[in-house]
């Protein structure tokens, strides 16, 4: 059996976006790089501190040492924190200003542990401190803790309601989507200051992941005339472009994000995926290349890649590089369902059962691999199971036509024709004018002995499709019961000229072979 070229009553009707492995376009994941709060760091350390003035210290070069965050190493900040602190004479504003200024210090070397507790020290001797809850939220923010973090920021606020709070609960509030939170927090920074352009950038995707991608666009148009030298605001643009369906636009910024920073692997992985959809597969495999070449543990770069080779037929190299995104992400669902199709394709159907059954493990609400698997069992004629993976692709997905047709179909070939004709008439309200939906009604009117129906709707599908071994089988089928000798001769042989086994498929389906 031919599954790279199956037949219409099959129901292996490949469509681009439905069934087709597909390259997945992304931005760069909010809260595993440190870019957020590195930028936060650096503005509660811009920030004036709560006393009226700085504590005067008896020892200069701990003073020095401490309080000076440019010229010296790490070591020797802190060292001189820890000076400062040893003091036995020490008012409790300095002691508060050494602990927050040394959790500063460990936190920009990404000592995480030892920046919480000089950070929880400040805030034990002076709960009013508000810089310290912030800088305390920043580590939340970087290592995941989202509720502490969000407490943390809320607590600025209370003492200190600027921007930068609204700011940085508004990535927590990102990072874990609730977008309505994150919009009416990142809006509120906005408003305290309008200046600030990675308030509107961090808007723009809030609102990009809600659907409002024309809202998007404008808050990253807004962040690229505050600072057109932002490649992450050109970046994310090209993604709500991409979203909107215009990879023209969306090449044209991620080229310009390449441009004000040529060494981060997303803006050419991204890029690549613009070319995919401008069926530029040359273009994109050099953007891949270009992605891994810099990030050599760049899972999805494998997976887009391997995706690109797959669409090319270039079947080894689509395999070496869907194994390898698996080896790097083995939690990544999508490579496990299109290294399943890759299989099914070479005819290695034991393994694309396999990794369909890895796929939907790791995501048990993807349609399209059910759909897809769906289709190896009704190839193998094992229709209940086909049935089951129809259902369950439905049921996750309840406008997949595609999946609406293979239910359809089977559950007429397994005698419940009734069911099957509802499931194709939703299928042809959610897709118009499909020849293989039309055929697939035509096949239920017959179980139903619905001849005149049957015939109709073999008419209207074999309009579209005149190739259409099945329809031509099928209206033989029914001109034969309707006494119309000639009729069904006429369409029998021109069914069996195109697919010599058509009769044998009918009969499998419980339609006995034509006299």
């Amino acid at each position: 059996m031919n599954l790279a070229a199956p037949s219409a009553h099959q129901c292996v009707h490949v469509s681009d976006g439905d069934e087709m492995p597909r390259v997945q376009r992304q931005a760069k994941p909010f809260g595993l790089g440190l870019i957020a709060p590195a930028l936060l760091l650096s503005a509660w350390l811009a920030a004036p501190p709560v006393f009226a003035q700085a504590p005067r210290w008896s020892n200069a070069a701990g003073n020095s040492w401490c309080g000076d965050g440019s010229s010296l190493t790490f070591a020797q900040r802190i060292s001189g924190c820890r000076i400062i602190l040893a003091l036995k004479r020490m008012i409790t504003n300095a002691r508060v200003i050494a602990h927050d200024w040394r959790g500063q210090f460990y936190a920009e070397q990404r000592e995480y542990g030892s920046a919480l507790a000089d950070f929880n020290a400040a805030i034990a001797l002076d709960a009013g401190y508000a810089i310290a809850y912030g800088e305390r939220a920043d580590i939340y923010l970087a290592t995941g803790e989202s509720q502490r973090a969000i407490e943390d920021y809320t607590a600025y606020i209370r003492l200190n309601p600027d921007w930068k709070g609204y700011y940085g609960r508004g990535l927590v509030y990102l990072q874990i989507n609730d977008l309505d939170k994150t919009i009416a927090d990142f809006s509120e920074a906005i408003n305290r200051r309008p200046s600030e352009g990675t308030a509107y950038t961090s808007r723009g995707e809030a609102r990009r992941r809600k659907g409002e991608v024309e809202l998007a666009i404008a808050d990253f148009d807004r962040a690229i005339a505050l600072d057109p030298t932002d490649s992450s605001a050109w970046f994310d643009r090209g993604i709500a472009y991409s979203d909107n369906g215009d990879p023209d636009h969306a090449i044209a910024d991620y080229s310009q994000a390449i441009q004000l920073k040529s060494d981060d692997a997303w803006y050419y992985n991204n890029r690549g995926n613009s070319y995919i959809e401008r069926k530029e597969v040359d273009r994109a495999l050099a953007d891949y290349d270009r992605a891994i070449g810099l990030a050599p543990d760049f899972a999805l770069a494998y997976y887009n890649r391997g995706t690109a080779y797959w669409n090319r037929k270039d079947w080894d190299r689509a395999l070496a590089d869907l194994d390898e995104s698996i080896r790097l992400d083995p939690s990544y669902a999508p490579a496990f369902g299109n290294r399943a199709r890759l299989y099914r394709d070479k005819g290695d159907t034991d393994r694309a059962f396999d990794d369909f059954a890895e796929a939907l493990r790791l995501n048990p609400a993807a349609y399209r691999d059910y759909y897809a698997r769906g289709n190896l069992y009704f190839n193998k004629r094992d229709y209940l199971l086909a049935l089951a993976d129809y259902h369950a692709a439905v049921e996750a997905n309840p406008d997949y036509a595609l999946a609406l047709n293979g239910r359809c179909l089977t559950q007429a070939i397994l005698g419940n024709a009734g069911a099957g004709l509802a499931d194709c008439e939703r299928a042809l309200k959610l897709e118009p004018g499909k020849s293989y939906v039309i055929d697939s009604r035509g096949f239920c009117h017959l179980r139903l002995g619905e001849l005149d129906a049957a015939i109709a709707d073999y008419n209207a599908a074999l309009s579209i499709d005149p190739k259409m071994a099945d329809s031509l089988y099928g209206r033989g089928i029914a001109k034969q019961r309707q006494g119309d000798a000639e009729g069904s001769r006429v369409d029998i042989e021109a069914a069996k000229a195109i697919n010599a086994d058509i009769a044998a498929k009918f009969v499998s389906w419980g339609i006995a072979d034509a006299e």
